[in-house]
């Protein structure tokens, strides 16, 4: 097993779901955030423009009309109506009017998006953005990887159980146990024994601790090669794994190193007995 090797998968169809949304609302908003960018489209300016022709060409045609109007009134005021005539007045005054609007709709649309709505489109796609990657890391947690390369110890766990922060819930013991148990490439094992608090004063120092192993049902000793002591002394629940001892019997842990037997099976986890000389 290699270091980010998936070993666990937890069931992610939600957390999934709420992440590729969430990614989709990321897309959309920074879609419109370009969008806002690259205005103006050339497009719309081509139809703001024409719309300025249009303008121009309406205002020439009031104006024209206007002068023919007045010059007819000029010459007989018999042979245009006052009404005639304000109509054409203000049918000019209208066209001018559009032609004013159509050119600041144009000068508008060259400017191109408004700097604050730049920046507010701006806040809203880091903001989604920034949901999305939470969203994102939280998903890869649901799939649990080696740590670092080594071997599966123990599974306790199959498909369709439940999980738990505090580990997977056993029936039979009816707490929670490890999901997996890892470990390092099984050429060197620890052994961890526990010395009687009663036995502590006997214990060699460490530059003198020798020390060998025997074998549940063998006859094999092996000789063990001194690691280290744990200065702590502890109730000897690692032996019974019982949090509540009738009798407080505490114990000192020293632990030793093997390099295991190429003839004989050994496995973490198994009881030995250690004899330490005094």
């Amino acid at each position: 097993m290699r270091k980010g090797t998936p070993l666990l998968v937890i069931d992610d169809s939600i957390q999934r779901a709420t992440t590729e949304q969430q990614k989709s609302a990321a897309q959309a908003s920074h879609a419109m955030l370009e969008e806002l960018k690259a205005e103006p489209r050339k497009e719309n300016l081509d139809v703001n423009e024409a719309q300025v022709v249009s303008a121009q060409a309406a205002l020439k045609t009031a104006e024209d009309e206007l002068k023919k109007q007045q010059a007819a009134y000029a010459i007989d005021p018999r042979s245009i109506s006052k009404d005639a005539l304000d109509n054409a007045i203000n049918a000019s005054a209208v066209a001018k009017t559009n032609l004013d609007v159509a050119q600041k709709q144009r000068d508008l649309t060259k400017a191109g998006a408004w700097i604050f709505d730049v920046r507010n489109q701006e806040r809203q796609y880091n903001a989604l953005d920034k949901s999305y990657r939470s969203s994102s890391a939280l998903l890869s947690k649901y799939t649990l990887r080696a740590p670092t390369d080594g071997v599966v110890l123990s599974i306790t766990t199959i498909v369709g159980s439940f999980v738990s922060p505090q580990g997977a819930y056993e029936s039979y013991t009816q707490g929670m146990n490890p999901v997996l148990v890892l470990g390092t490439p099984q050429t060197n094992l620890h052994v961890r024994c526990y010395i009687d608090e009663i036995l502590v004063p006997r214990l060699p120092s460490s530059a003198k601790i020798k020390a060998e192993m025997s074998i549940r049902g063998s006859k094999v000793k092996v000789p063990l090669d001194f690691v280290r002591v744990q200065p702590l002394v502890s109730p000897k629940i690692e032996l019974s794994d019982q949090r509540q001892e009738r009798v407080d019997v505490r114990v000192l842990p020293v632990i030793f190193r093997i390099e295991k037997p190429k003839d004989l099976n050994l496995y973490p986890g198994e009881l030995v007995d250690v004899y330490i000389a005094d």
